[in-house]
């Protein structure tokens, strides 16, 4: 499934697009149909600061097929400062776990190929 151009707008504006709930205000992914706290189906969009945290990653030295030149990189699981949704994220130059280490802060710089372009701040 490809990602709503609305979705890849906000990303290459450095923002994520979420889902708040009209009853009760929970804030979600773009990604989800019903609120996990109340079950409402009612939402209205709202764009959410691209910057958190690293909480987890996995490096990629020896990527899928059509990424060779993008190697090595971080495939990255980020806590978002604003809201504490967690989003994922490609994140470039990152070799060794002594080159990200958990808790180091990120933001969302773009959307490509890959998904969600990150950069250490």
């Amino acid at each position: 499934m490809s990602a709503k151009p609305e979705f890849i707008d906000a990303a290459k504006s450095g923002n994520i697009l979420a889902r708040k709930c009209a009853k009760c205000g929970e804030i979600l992914l773009a990604t989800v149909y019903y609120c996990k706290s109340c079950g409402s189906k009612e939402f209205g969009d709202t764009i959410l600061k691209g910057a958190g945290k690293v909480v987890t990653y996995t490096i990629m030295t020896v990527p899928p097929a059509g990424f060779e030149d993008l190697a090595p990189y971080a495939w990255v699981v980020m806590e978002l400062d604003d809201s504490g949704i967690r989003v994922s994220g490609f994140l470039a130059k990152i070799s060794t776990p002594e080159d990200l280490p958990i808790g180091t802060p990120v933001k969302v710089t773009g959307f490509d190929e890959r998904g969600i372009v990150l950069e250490k701040l």
